[in-house]
């Protein structure tokens, strides 16, 4: 606007001394020229990818590593390529960094619309350990990752392409910008993997819904019946067959290790939180394949910002039992996952500094990390746990509990937990295996995870199907006149958890990955997502379970 306006002022002084129309028209051509330069020179930016022609279009090298180990990847120029000088880093983002992304500047020129044909990068000549070293990353399948104006390339060393000559034609594509992802997820998922993917998805609904469909038949009948008798009165067949109703007195005990059991309903609703985050992320457009380090930027701040969910349900639930004692729930809920998490991770990271892997982290981010928690995550989880406090409420129970204990019949092996938690997470194995084949393949491979909608029904189906199972458990538990259900719903509901644990040693078992890092970090991190799942799905579980022993307690109570 101040240019504007000086060469208006220009215009009228020069009017002024009877300036010639010729000279008008010349000012008014510079003036037009000079705002077209500056619109150009604003528009025209490696930041909204958008280029001149000349213009340099920024390519950088990332990193290398073993096809069959993904974890395992070192900088691109610890390998003896023809290097700049000097080398520098590119600034990266915090999830660029925890994702093991390095880029670095490169020799490569590529400028827009500009062809470029055989021409030579950069004469050097290999000493011998150099050559030693191409050959064995020749002979381990070790490709290099680049990315072209943050669209990324890959290529396998040593391997020699046909048309070796030409080196980047440009091209006009009629794809517009926000859909040019789009050729990558075509490439990962060709049309015959994607009907497989859709008949597998197709057959876990399928089971699903008949487990459901079966144990919800025959709970509503068993109670119906139970019901009926209950309303006749017939006292030989109640004593015979309806064993649930005489442990009324006992069945709304507060379980054993209360803080431990209100941190675990904590740290699960907090991950439940995380996990229905993360899915609205990816379908509002945020998550999407190769967005480096979004998805771990989205875990970091998100498991952060729900400390808040985790500290209320824990002082909540705690208070409705004991108005003393909710902060040690509290604290409880700061390390029943962060602490094996962090103690895990700590220990992974050591090997990644031993391989001088791109996977290590940099002393700076280890202090963001620290201090996130301690300024962001700790802060909430305690204000969570004064807001649980201060609106605290007491158990509304339908029958009043008893003084003293009822003594539980022996069980039979069948009846017991560990047979229980077998059954439930058998059965839900049974009906996600298949999609979780094509998450591990997603997450160890290089399958590219695109139908994020068929992996969020089938993660509400198990929670249906959790819930479905672990009420009908908690039933059977209650018929034997075993009143200790609180503990075992939830350990029952985790139990699928431990069986996905199990299906990774399988996984790992029947793929190519070979070295003690990448077995480290398979085994590691799949640790700590199936913990994950185990809290999640207990928290599901309990609460379905509560719901259940609610509502018959209170029919029995109105009949």
């Amino acid at each position: 606007m101040r240019m504007i306006m000086s060469f208006h002022s220009k215009a009228i002084s020069l009017s002024s001394i009877s300036m010639s129309k010729l000279s008008q028209i010349k000012l008014l051509v510079i003036l037009f020229a000079a705002l077209s330069f500056t619109d150009r020179s604003a528009t025209a930016s490696p930041n909204h990818h958008q280029y001149n022609i000349g213009d340099l279009v920024p390519l950088y090298v990332n990193k290398v590593g073993p096809l069959n180990n993904p974890s395992e990847t070192y900088y691109y120029y610890d390998l003896p390529f023809c290097r700049p000088d000097p080398v520098i880093q590119k600034k990266e983002s915090f999830g660029e960094v925890l994702n093991g992304d390095r880029l670095t500047n490169a020799l490569y020129e590529l400028k827009f619309r500009e062809n470029i044909t055989g021409k030579t990068l950069c004469q050097k000549r290999l000493r011998v350990p150099e050559v030693a070293k191409f050959r064995d990353v020749v002979s381990e399948d070790f490709y290099f990752q680049m990315y072209f104006d943050d669209l990324p390339l890959w290529g396998f060393i040593g391997k020699v392409e046909e048309e070796s000559e030409i080196l980047v034609i440009w091209n006009e594509s009629a794809a517009k910008f926000e859909n040019r992802m789009d050729k990558y997820t075509r490439t990962s998922s060709v049309p015959i993997i994607r009907q497989i993917h859709w008949l597998s998805f197709i057959n876990s609904i399928v089971i699903i819904v008949l487990l459901m469909g079966l144990l919800a038949l025959l709970l509503m009948r068993r109670l119906k019946n139970d019901m009926r008798k209950c309303a006749d009165g017939d006292e030989e067949e109640e004593d015979k067959e309806v064993g649930w109703k005489y442990v009324h007195g006992d069945v709304f005990r507060r379980p054993p290790n209360l803080s431990l059991f209100c941190a675990v309903l904590g740290v699960g609703t907090q991950l439940l939180t995380l996990v229905f985050v993360l899915f609205l992320l990816a379908f509002l457009g945020v998550l999407y394949p190769y967005n480096r380090g979004a998805l771990f930027t989205s875990l970091v701040l998100i498991y952060s910002l729900s400390s808040v969910v985790g500290g209320y349900v824990a002082a909540s639930f705690h208070n409705q039992f004991a108005e003393a004692g909710w902060e040690r729930s509290v604290r409880l809920v700061g390390i029943l996952y962060l602490g094996p998490f962090v103690v895990t991770a700590s220990i992974l990271n050591t090997v990644a500094i031993s391989y001088g892997a791109t996977a290590a982290l940099p002393f700076g981010t280890i202090i963001l990390i620290l201090l996130m928690c301690t300024c962001v995550a700790i802060p909430l989880l305690a204000f969570g746990g004064v807001i649980g406090y201060r609106f605290r409420s007491e158990f509304q129970a339908p029958c009043a509990t008893k003084r003293f204990p009822r003594e539980i019949p022996p069980l039979a092996w069948y009846r017991k937990t560990s047979c229980q938690m077998f059954i439930a997470g058998l059965l839900s194995l049974s009906a996600i295996v298949l999609e979780l084949h094509h998450l591990y393949a997603s997450m160890w491979g290089y399958k590219i995870c695109t139908l994020t909608s068929i992996l969020f029904i089938t993660f509400i189906l198990v929670i249906l199907l959790t819930s479905m199972l672990s009420v009908g458990l908690t039933y059977i538990q209650l018929s034997v006149e075993d009143h200790e259900w609180w503990w075992r719903s939830m350990l029952c509901g985790g139990s699928p958890a431990i069986f996905m644990f199990g299906y990774s040693i399988y996984f790992y078992a029947r793929s190519n990955m070979n070295s003690f890092m990448q077995l480290s970090f398979f085994i590691g991190y799949n640790a700590c997502m199936c913990y994950a799942f185990f809290l999640i799905l207990g928290t599901i579980s309990f609460r379905a379970s509560l719901m259940f022993v609610r509502r018959i307690y209170q029919a029995v109570k109105s009949e």
